[in-house]
């Protein structure tokens, strides 16, 4: 979702569609799965959050109010999601990937982010981003320029590493991060953002890997019931 990317405005736009989506699903939902990068980037202050999504955020608490559960990741852009969700919008944030069993299926559920020994480099990075020690310097600094130097960090890597390719089922890390998974256990179904495009691959003939897509352009996501796992587009009303 990214919310805050790449403006106020534009942000603004997608935020009101999520908004749709989850009134939509909460008709029938058991569980909602949000699955990593909804902010482009977010801080957690003792006292302070960033400013805005008072819509998304909102909702998040209505639905949860309701008594259904919302589960919600860290991903690589808001990986610093610490306790305000948890607190004041009643939802269960997760740092990393879990295992939820619905309608006898086995489903592994997470970002994607540094899973596996093929991002090297990413996990360096990550053992800086989760050091409570950085954490705790990065905290001193007045929100008004941490949101400014986040943000800017949060642009510029997209702009270096653009996501939504697919590169192959033999070079794509998650895909690799899965099969290894599999030879040690079965799972039913691997589902990941991070990566930004939709896509089903049948890892074996009763286990699948699939990537959500993403609320940039694309407004995929994924739907697990009894007849199975499905990847389906949101279109909203006014669309």
């Amino acid at each position: 979702m990214h919310l805050g990317y790449p403006n106020h405005a534009g942000s603004l736009v997608r935020e009101r569609k999520l908004v749709a989506w989850l009134e939509q699903v909460k008709q029938d939902a058991e569980a909602i799965f949000l699955v990593g990068d909804i902010f482009d980037f977010w801080w957690d202050w003792k006292y302070v959050v960033p400013r805005g999504f008072t819509r998304f955020l909102g909702k998040l608490s209505e639905i949860a109010d309701s008594g259904i559960p919302i589960h919600v990741f860290t991903g690589n852009h808001d990986v610093w999601l610490f306790d305000y969700l948890q607190q004041e919008c009643g939802v269960k944030v997760h740092y990393k990937p879990i295992v939820y069993e619905y309608a006898g299926k086995k489903v592994y559920i997470g970002h994607g982010d540094g899973l596996g020994p093929y991002d090297k480099g990413y996990h360096l990075l990550k053992m800086c981003f989760t050091s409570k020690f950085l954490q705790w310097c990065f905290a001193r600094i007045h929100p008004n320029f941490a949101m400014w130097l986040g943000y800017s960090w949060s642009h510029s890597s997209r702009r270096k590493h653009p996501e939504g390719t697919f590169h192959g089922e033999d070079r794509e890390w998650l895909v690799l991060y899965s099969k290894d998974l599999l030879k040690k256990e079965h799972y039913d179904y691997f589902v990941y953002g991070h990566m930004h495009f939709p896509i089903k691959i049948n890892l074996s003939e009763s286990s699948q890997y699939i990537n959500l897509g993403d609320w940039l352009s694309l407004f995929t996501y994924g739907v697990c019931d009894a007849d199975g796992f499905r990847l389906e587009q949101f279109q909203h009303k006014t669309d």
